[in-house]
């Protein structure tokens, strides 16, 4: 799968383990599904997999990886590749804008994106078998581009992997899921909470200033081919400055959750949050101990990681001269666990060695209970 920050493959298997220790869960929903990461796993223990996301290259993924099922598209899918790898460069706009006005790509591979876009665009394919070559091209692209992970800017210098020739795998597409077939839908997520009821609903949304939309402008610009106007060193595309999430809003982010939360249809939540989010991890266990008029047990879970690697290496301008300092080197990431009973003592083992504390199940004083500390630990 692309890279991809805020990117749950560190988080993934836990989340498998949360999942199954706190509920028979047929149907999930993924409100902010990203590369569908969570999705495909969750698909893969043969869950009917929910999955959303506002922006169109998310969609997509979700689209190849949780709608799409292996025994519809996978025969089609990889004569499509063969044919799409064998196909010679011809220079068009993905050229002229990521590899000649920027830097993202060698030009000989934003020439082969070209003619391969156009290729799919003219087959006028199934929406899934569609999503499934899309993703094949996309995962091709990011192989061999020039970034530390985010189209935020591009290397000064190129990238060793940027020197290898574009080439096209199928995406590992599942079977159908025993519990049914996936849907993914490219809603905001309010409409798609209100759309959806499941059995556990997974909240991954954005939690401070950084756009996905931004970050990842030319994934969307590939997954559309719009060939929209550009602005700036990056050259994303001109609606990244209008397609705002409010999420991504300071003095709105905590409404807005709030209005979230009590729209998914879902007896189960899993939220993923991390310290550099708006909100404080008490803050979050208060807004999320009092849904449904207080009746709503929270578990939060506490995981240390290392921040993305664009992060670890600085900030510079664009002479390459650095220009910030790097704050610091880890996360910490935080899954809490939302239910109306208390699922401390299945959870309880998913806690890293050393993080537990003798008191760390008592629920009978509130304030205590919300304290930071680290672990696991839960709050009415």
């Amino acid at each position: 799968m692309i890279k991809y920050i805020g990117s749950k493959r560190p988080l993934v298997r836990l989340i498998m383990e949360i999942v199954q220790r706190v509920a028979h869960a047929e149907n999930v929903l993924d409100l902010f599904s990203g590369t569908s990461r969570v999705g495909h796993a969750l698909k893969a223990r043969g869950c009917r997999v929910l999955a959303n996301d506002h922006n169109a290259y998310a969609a997509t993924l979700a689209r190849c990886y949780v709608q799409a099922d292996a025994e519809d598209v996978l025969d089609n899918a990889r004569r499509l590749v063969r044919e799409f790898n064998s196909l010679k460069g011809s220079p068009g706009y993905f050229t002229e804008t990521f590899c000649i006005q920027s830097r993202f790509f060698q030009p000989r591979n934003g020439e082969r994106i070209d003619a391969i876009r156009e290729a799919i665009a003219a087959k006028g394919l199934d929406p899934e078998l569609e999503a499934v070559v899309l993703v094949s091209l996309m995962e091709a692209a990011d192989r061999v581009d020039s970034t530390t992970g985010l189209q935020m800017a591009y290397l000064k210098a190129w990238a060793p992997r940027a020197y290898n020739d574009l080439e096209l795998r199928v995406p590992h597409v599942l079977p159908r899921a025993p519990h049914g077939k996936g849907v993914a839908t490219c809603l905001d997520a309010l409409d798609a909470a209100a759309l959806h009821d499941a059995d556990v609903a997974y909240i991954d949304p954005p939690y401070n200033q950084h756009s996905y939309l931004g970050n990842y402008h030319i994934w969307e610009s590939l997954v559309r081919w719009d060939k929209p106007p550009v602005y700036g060193v990056a050259c994303k595309r001109t609606d990244v400055r209008e397609r705002r999430s409010i999420f991504n809003s300071r003095p709105h982010f905590a409404s807005a959750m709030k209005r979230l939360l009590d729209a998914v249809q879902a007896p189960i939540l899993i939220i993923s949050f991390n310290n550099e989010g708006y909100l404080t991890r008490a803050q979050m266990e208060e807004m999320l101990a009092g849904l449904w008029d207080g009746q709503r047990c929270v578990a939060t879970i506490e995981k240390d990681f290392k921040r993305y690697v664009g992060a670890q290496i600085g900030i510079y301008n664009p002479q390459g001269r650095r220009v910030g300092q790097v704050s610091h080197l880890r996360n910490k990431e935080y899954l809490y666990v939302v239910s109306r009973e208390c699922l401390a003592q299945r959870l309880a083992p998913l806690a890293s060695p050393g993080e537990t504390e003798p008191n760390l199940f008592d629920e009978t004083a509130r304030e205590s209970s919300l304290r930071p500390r680290s672990g696991l630990r839960t709050a009415r």
